[in-house]
This record gives structure tokens, sequence and C-alpha cells, in this order.
């Protein structure tokens, strides 16, 4: 059995051809279609006439039922909200589709394989064009009453201001290209983690501000569900430093705190950019 599993983001679309025991056989990625719903559907739809596949699963950015397969909403891609996405692509690529949310992918691929598999509760942060956030309970994942249990990106962060806007990637790049009074389009990742490689004191600074606010939310977050681990996924999260950071920082957020509390662990996402696509895969994999 093989599946194509596709991991939607707010750039790209990344994919790749499966079985059931995770291994990869094909995979790739195309800009993502951000623009109509019909250009949404013909970019999976073409995908899907390219492998030899039984099915379609799904990992997208926004609240998602997957009990009904509807894009409730998502901030990326508004023209699919309420669209019920596994019924529609279903008609036209005349398979089994599955859908979940990004972050709760990650979440069940590092619950059953990955970071949090020795943990009954974690926490799954994954940074990228938003955050996602995902919880998970007694080693499943834990979706909310209204499917928009940890919607982290938006948390209000004050000034007018959501998580999103301070910590996604994007933010990350936006304050360091305004530091050094350049276009967000002349800085990528790797120019800013180079940067940070070479002891570049402003980039050094910028990441600590960034994995600063990071860690606070950490705290807030932990306060109140208590898990035994964080794991960060997303692109960034191979920088080891972005890691490093993020955990000294938190050091400091517990230092200051007023009343001693137990502190929570923070690691990478053992599968990294692979973990909504497994965890897309996860999902099929449950539901068959």
């Amino acid at each position: 059995m093989q599946i194509l599993t596709v991991d939607i983001g707010g750039t790209f679309i990344k994919y790749a051809v499966m079985n059931e025991d995770a291994k990869f056989f094909q995979r790739g990625k195309i800009p993502s279609p951000t623009d109509t719903r019909q250009n949404f559907f013909d970019a999976i739809h073409k995908l899907y006439k390219n492998f030899n596949v039984e099915g379609i699963a799904l990992s997208m950015p926004g609240v998602i039922d997957s009990a009904r397969g509807i894009c409730v909403k998502s901030a990326a891609f508004s023209f699919n909200d309420g669209c019920n996405i596994v019924y529609e692509l279903g008609e036209i690529c005349k398979c089994r589709v599955t859908i979940e949310n990004d972050a709760r992918c990650a979440a069940l691929a590092e619950a059953k394989f990955g970071a949090l598999a020795d943990v009954a509760d974690g926490f799954v942060m994954v940074f990228g064009t938003m955050i996602g956030g995902a919880f998970v309970e007694n080693h499943a994942v834990h979706k909310g009453f209204n499917n928009s249990a940890g919607e982290i990106s938006f948390i209000r962060a004050g000034h007018g201001k959501i998580f999103s806007d301070l910590c996604s990637v994007p933010a990350l790049l936006q304050g360091y290209a305004q530091i050094k009074n350049l276009s967000t389009e002349n800085i990528s990742g790797e120019d800013f983690f180079h940067a940070v490689s070479e002891n570049e004191k402003d980039a050094l600074a910028c990441l600590d501000r960034f994995t600063r606010r990071i860690a606070e939310k950490i705290f807030d977050i932990q306060l109140i569900i208590d898990v035994s681990r964080f794991a960060i996924g997303g692109g960034i999260s191979e920088q080891k430093i972005f890691i490093d950071s993020i955990r000294e920082n938190l050091k400091k957020v517990y230092d200051e705190s007023p009343i001693e509390f137990n502190r929570v662990e923070v690691v990478p996402c053992k599968f990294l950019n692979d973990a909504n696509l497994i965890g897309a895969l996860s999902n099929y994999l449950r539901d068959s």
C-alpha cells in the first residue's frame, strides 16, 4: 500500500509517497496556491495523478474537523473556510482522503514514534509561516470542544499583536532585516543562521529576543497544562542554537519566577520537517 502524504504550508506544499511503515519512496515540494480553492484542489489533484497511490493524507494549518473532513477556519487558506475538503477532493481524485491539522499531525508522529513517545503528556510547537501547537494528553492528541485546542498562533501578545506576529519564522527574519536596514526578500533563514554562526552581534541579539518571547509563552502554557516535555518542530528546529537559546531563556524565565516550579523539558522534534507528513500518514492509517 502506498499513500500520497501532503503537508500544506503557507509557502510550499511538501509531498511524499509513503507506505504503511512510513518509508519514503518519492518526495518533493511545490508552491502553495493561496489565491483560490480551485487552484488549491488542482495542485493536489495534479500531484495525485503523478503517482500510483491508493489515497491522500493531508496535513493543513487551521481549525480542522478531521472527523467530518471540514476545514472550519484557516488564516492562510481562508477560501477553504467551511469546505468539506475530504469530500470535495475525494470526488475529484476518486480516492480516499483524510485531513488533520498540521500541528496535530506533528504531534501524532512525535507521540507515537518520536520525541514524545516515552511520555504521557506533552506539547508540540511547530514554527513556520505561523506557529502550530498541539497538546498530547495520555499519549493521544487532544483536539478540544471546537477542534481548536493548541491554536497558539492566535494567543494575544499585547499591543494588538498575536503570538505569530512576534514568533513565526517570517517575524524573526523581518526583525533581523529591520536591524540591518534590508528588505526581507534579501534575508533567508540560511543567511540569518549563518550570521548567528559567525557571532554577528545583531543576529545574536535578534535570536535572543525571539527565543525569549517563545520561552515566556512556553512558561505560560506550561502553567496551564503541566506536561512533561515540549517538542519544537519546523525547519528552524534543525538549528541547534535555536533550541539551545530557547532552553537558556526558559531557564531565565523560571529563575525570575517568584515561586519555584518544576521545570519543563524542551527538545527538538525527532522528525523535524517530516513530522507533518508522518503524522498525516498515521492519521490516515488510524482511521482506515
